[in-house]
């Protein structure tokens, strides 16, 4: 981060490193080589950075957050020149430098795919940018779906290729099952992570929290809430077992690829519930 004259002081820059980004990434890749771990470490470094600066303490606005959007989309997407002004400075540099090997490495229609899977997220970054600032408290339905969205798991699962070196067929990737299993991952770790992150949630997030939602549609006390919380939780690890076990045969060619691509995004559950606990980004929460 250094590199890229960031405007973070010493103290910043430790609150950084002791969130652990690089640790997610080995979590949620952990057969990735030592080079493609650092790439990897990289762009979620640059993930949460954009998050912190669209969901900080000087709040992004909705406009804002989709000028952001359609900067990164122009560079993602091949565009020429800079760019919209949304997006300049040291944090565009850094995505063109973690961007760099991956764009070289995989095809078009993946390097399509990634760029989707960031619109989507950051679509939803601007959802939820808008519903704070006219205050809007979204019911559970509509939560669930923006977090599948605001968490970035399906940016997080393009990458389960680059790290193997298999880039799935489009009609493979977009499958009913391995999208019912993608979907129900990202359910897994998003709540998790509002369970963890409750308490600052509770006074920054507009009711932008599972345990919120839940709370205020049912009309709950917190407490009460997290129980059942935790009960969907569970009812969702449920069904992601039956749906990773009913993933159907592609045939010889593709199966192994498709297994990584399962195992990966069972190492995306898995690996966000570790990371929570180890990184100090969800302490204050916590204490």
């Amino acid at each position: 981060m250094r590199r890229f004259d960031l405007p973070l002081d010493d103290v910043a820059l430790g609150r950084l490193d002791a969130a652990r980004f690089a640790w997610y990434a080995g979590r949620l890749y952990p057969d990735a080589s030592a080079d493609d771990l650092r790439t990897v470490a990289a762009l979620w470094t640059w993930f949460f950075l954009l998050d912190d600066a669209c969901d900080g303490p000087h709040r992004a606005s909705g406009a804002d957050v989709a000028a952001i959007r359609d900067g990164v989309l122009h560079l993602l997407r091949g565009g020429a020149g800079a760019g919209p002004a949304g997006f300049r400075g040291p944090l565009r540099r850094m995505l063109v430098d973690a961007w760099r090997e991956p764009c070289a490495r995989m095809p078009l229609s993946w390097q399509q795919r990634f760029a989707d899977a960031v619109a989507h997220h950051l679509e939803g970054d601007r959802t939820e940018a808008d519903n704070k600032t006219r205050g809007h408290v979204p019911g559970v339905a509509e939560y669930v779906a923006l977090r599948r969205a605001t968490s970035a798991a399906y940016v997080s699962y393009t990458m389960i290729e680059f790290v193997t070196g298999h880039a799935l067929p489009d009609a493979v990737y977009h499958h009913p099952a391995l999208r019912a299993l993608a979907a129900t991952g990202n359910d897994l770790l998003s709540w998790f992570n509002d369970m963890v992150s409750l308490e600052t949630d509770r006074l920054t997030s507009g009711g932008h929290n599972l345990v919120l939602a839940i709370a205020r549609e049912q009309r709950l006390p917190q407490d009460r809430a997290v129980e059942a919380a935790v009960d969907r939780w569970r009812a969702a690890m449920g069904r992601f077992m039956r749906l990773r076990a009913d993933i159907p045969s592609f045939g010889p060619e593709l199966d192994p690829a498709v297994a990584a691509h399962v195992e990966g995004i069972a190492c995306s559950v898995r690996g966000t519930i570790d990371w929570s606990l180890e990184s100090d980004r969800y302490s204050a929460s916590r204490s």
